[in-house]
């Protein structure tokens, strides 16, 4: 059988798969990152994921397909990504992963690359005109324009929406050089930062005792449960998260006219608590023709698996 072998590679986990050509996945692994360790320690990680999906799968996979986060080269990988991996700027993951290997190799930034499976296997089939957001550790994005996936010769043209500034006057600065980039405000990671903002400083929480035990506790899933439960502080943070997030995607509307935006990454794990407040928030503030006609606003059915389906879906493009 015909595989491809994806990898999403982000800042905690490495999730590996074979991808046939219909979506399915064949074989799946998991392993830590370990970003702080360096790219060398992650070439050999990769190395085994390889072996071991080989050993599991009938036939010889086409080819591997990698998704990492920042400015990435297909040729070579990560060519710009300051502070976030060290020492991976410019390391030659994909000449040495081929050499390694023997199989052809190509690499895609991870947010693009969960565009590309959303066309091929998600809700962007058949449609030319498209916005994906990822809500994680960061904040990535892709964009279809008339059935073209942005690319350009600086290697990020369309998943920088996160890097779109939305609170200028916050002070808050990005990895990006900007002030007050969605990035701050919108991720998964900058919602749990502001709540153990909150409970540093004392402001009454269910979360409270948890967060002075370990404070790295309190992340996107902890808030989202704590909201569940009604508490005050989560709630609050939640809503101004939510109206941050609904400005950025007011910006993805008058940049990129999409007919559909699609909410992925671990954040829309919690899109039941925000995805109709979203809608109305976007929908009532856009400047559009013909008027009063709504963007769609859709959730990915591919949420967990959108990283090794895309970086498989490079091999098959």
């Amino acid at each position: 059988m015909s595989c491809a072998i994806g990898f999403d590679v982000g800042g905690t986990r490495i999730k590996a798969g074979a991808v046939d050509s219909d979506g399915a996945i064949l074989h799946r692994e998991v392993a830590p990152t370990r970003a702080e360790a360096g790219p060398e320690p992650l070439f050999e990680r990769i190395c085994e994921l390889v072996q071991r999906i080989r050993t599991n799968v009938d036939g010889e996979p086409l080819g591997i397909g990698l998704g990492l986060s920042g400015a990435v080269d297909p040729g070579q990988g990560v060519v710009f990504l300051p502070g976030k991996f060290k020492g991976l700027e410019g390391f030659p993951l994909v000449s040495k992963l081929a050499r390694a290997s023997g199989l052809p190799v190509t690499a895609d930034n991870d947010a693009r690359s969960v565009l590309i499976a959303e066309r091929h296997f998600g809700l962007a089939r058949g449609k030319d005109w498209v916005v994906s957001i990822t809500i994680g550790t960061g904040m990535g994005s892709g964009v279809i324009l008339d059935g073209n996936i942005l690319r350009d010769p600086h290697l990020q043209f369309g998943t920088q929406l996160g890097h779109t500034v939305i609170e200028a006057g916050s002070g808050k600065p990005c990895l990006s050089n900007a002030i007050g980039t969605a990035e701050s405000f919108c991720s998964a990671t900058a919602l749990a930062m502001a709540v153990r903002d909150g409970l540093q400083r004392g402001i009454p929480s269910s979360l409270t005792d948890r967060y002075f035990e370990d404070p790295f506790s309190i992340d996107f899933a902890a808030v989202v449960a704590a909201v569940q439960e009604g508490d005050r502080l989560c709630v609050h943070e939640f809503e101004q998260w939510r109206t941050r997030l609904g400005w950025m995607l007011v910006n993805a509307v008058h940049v990129y006219a999409p007919e559909l935006i699609i909410v992925g990454g671990g954040g829309a794990h919690a899109a039941p608590l925000f995805i109709d407040a979203l809608r109305e928030q976007v929908n009532s503030h856009i400047f559009r023709h013909p008027p009063g006609e709504p963007v769609a606003i859709e959730v990915s059915t591919l949420i967990e698996d959108a990283g090794i389906l895309g970086a498989a879906a490079l091999v098959w493009e």
